[in-house]
């Protein structure tokens, strides 16, 4: 069953004067509920564009976002939120550094619901925090009241992944969520990213420069370029995919 349809995408930004810059162009793009979907793409090849366009943190100039039959082209970020989680490259972006592992815990298990002053009730979600916490197996369980911005990169974007997932999203977007990492770290992510996927049965897209984790992880792959995607494997034809393959679909962006 189709749960997200972006059909016939098309985004232009003007580029100085008189000069248009297609960003996306008429992209068509189904993933179905479960799909974990890894993107792949030079830069300026819609990526992040892509992204930006199904969080709703950037309007089409035309064509349409369709969740579960729903025409979401028009709702703001904010209730998008209510369906889609996403976790950035920068470990920053996820989380509140000035507040508590355990209050940004809290804070996104009211993600996309209406705001009003309520009880905190902290205390009664610190051992379900704490047992959360812990199957991360990097120690963030040990800093539930720790300000965020103290943590590591790593252990950060570890909550984050937390916070994105507390409330289980239709569409989980993780945008290179492991660039900032060390290749320690980044190992220790995936193997996290893709055991909640893999539990929760998670319908996920996720860009990536790594091409192991993208020969590893996903059960498709779409390459893009210049806004279109011109490449689109399923789980079989991925599996027979080798990194020499991989590299080959950046040639013709980057030509000798």
């Amino acid at each position: 069953m189709a749960r997200l349809a972006i059909n016939q995408a098309t985004k232009i930004i003007n580029n100085g004067a008189n000069e248009k810059k297609v960003l996306l162009d008429h992209l068509q793009l189904t993933v179905n509920e479960g799909e974990f979907v890894t993107v792949l793409g030079g830069n300026g090849a819609g990526k992040s564009t892509l992204f930006n366009i199904i969080s709703g943190s950037l309007a089409l100039s035309s064509g349409e976002v369709v969740l579960d039959d729903t025409d979401i082209t028009r709702y703001s970020e904010e209730k998008r939120a209510r369906y889609l989680a996403r976790v950035f490259q920068d470990p920053k972006m996820g989380t509140a550094p000035r507040m508590t592992v355990a209050e940004n815990l809290l804070l996104a298990q009211f993600r996309g619901q209406k705001r009003a002053f309520r009880l905190r009730n902290l205390q009664k979600q610190r051992d379900h925090f704490y047992a959360m916490c812990a199957k991360i197996g990097n120690g963030l369980e040990n800093h539930l009241d720790t300000p965020t911005g103290d943590l590591s990169g790593g252990q950060r974007q570890a909550l984050s992944l937390l916070m994105a997932t507390i409330r289980r999203p239709d569409v989980l977007l993780l945008d290179e969520h492991t660039a900032a990492l060390d290749p320690k770290t980044s190992k220790q992510l995936m193997h996290l990213t893709n055991k909640k996927v893999q539990e929760d049965k998670l319908t996920c897209l996720m860009i990536t420069h790594r091409m192991e984790d993208a020969l590893r992880y996903g059960n498709r792959l779409i390459v893009l370029q210049k806004g279109k995607i011109v490449q689109d494997f399923s789980e079989e034809e991925k599996r027979k995919l080798t990194m020499v393959d991989l590299l080959s679909f950046f040639e013709d962006t980057y030509p000798a």
